[in-house]
């Protein structure tokens, strides 16, 4: 799909206080033009109700509700029942960071999840706690520098769209904020698909994994190309993978190496080779999990890495 296919009509407004680079307002932008202006967003406490505007004022052109960080799930779901009983036909959708997704709000997104709530969840995932100070998530990858793992986490992140998938709903896919028309495409059919979708956007931030604003879209597309994200959606219980995952898959790309990913980030400059074969390993053994979901019994063999 070419980019000029997406509408111009734009319901995030220039102007806003986003940081220079920052990939959630551009998967934002591309988000809201996807589900169109009959959408009411859900927001809690993260870098988009700041970047948002305060009242009266707003830089987002939907109707928005902002929660505290643990319920933001639990308030759309609400949000939704209240229209359906007025006879309002809207997309209720949460727009999320990880903090508010993989910790905070963990509970009120398993419970709307369980109950097949007919919402969108979206979390923009920039593996942090970016707009309170650069604290270490759950979803913060291991190795990584924070503000409170200064000599890099020990642990590797959990993966929430896996607990989705696990939950048995209708749709659950990942996006990355540098392949927006594939974002744009899955933003598209989830919206037409009843009961509860979750869709992870990787969201990287200039201040908080350290590098140029301007590298932001080559490094999330570069996440991607070495395998540390994976793109794929999984529609009522079929996993498939998109874009340039599928390449991987399918053989007719090869992974590039994680280190041209990894040194383009200062959180990641002080790893050892020990630290980064562990990286690896685990990039190795996350896509063959995948490959066995998909059913691929002879995929992900050495042949994918570089």
């Amino acid at each position: 799909m070419k980019m000029s296919a997406i509408p111009q009509e734009e319901y995030l407004l220039e102007g806003n206080s986003a940081c220079h680079g920052c990939a959630s307002s551009m998967a934002l932008r591309i988000v809201l033009k996807a589900l169109g202006k009959n959408t009411v967003l859900v927001v809690p406490a993260s870098c988009t109700s700041v970047y948002q505007g305060v009242f009266p004022n707003s830089a987002i052109a939907v109707p928005a509700v902002n929660s505290a960080f643990a319920c933001s799930a639990a308030v759309a779901s609400g949000l939704k029942a209240s229209l359906e009983h007025q006879g309002i036909d809207a997309n209720v959708v949460v727009w999320a960071g990880d903090g508010g997704t993989y910790d905070i709000g963990l509970q009120a997104l398993s419970g709307a999840a369980e109950r097949n709530e007919d919402i969108i969840y979206i979390c923009y995932n920039n593996e942090m706690y970016s707009n309170t100070g650069i604290q270490r998530s759950s979803a913060t990858p291991y190795g990584a520098w924070t503000t409170t793992t200064i000599r890099g986490k020990r642990e590797h992140r959990k993966d929430v769209a896996e607990l989705m998938v696990a939950h048995g709903i209708p749709y659950v896919a990942t996006a990355s904020a540098g392949y927006l028309d594939d974002l744009y495409k899955k933003i598209k059919k989830a919206r037409k698909i009843e009961g509860f979708r979750y869709i992870e956007i990787l969201s990287p931030c200039p201040p908080g994994w350290r590098y140029p604003m301007q590298k932001t879209v080559e490094i999330a597309r570069l996440a991607v190309e070495t395998g540390m994200w994976i793109l794929y959606e999984c529609e009522h219980g079929i996993l498939r993978f998109t874009g340039v995952s599928k390449a991987i898959a399918d053989g007719r790309k090869r992974m590039r190496d994680i280190e041209e990913y990894l040194l383009l980030q200062g959180r990641f400059r002080h790893l050892n080779d020990d630290e980064i074969r562990e990286i690896r390993k685990y990039i190795t053994e996350r896509w063959k999990r995948f490959a066995h979901m998909r059913g691929d019994k002879h995929a992900v063999t050495a042949e994918f890495f570089v």
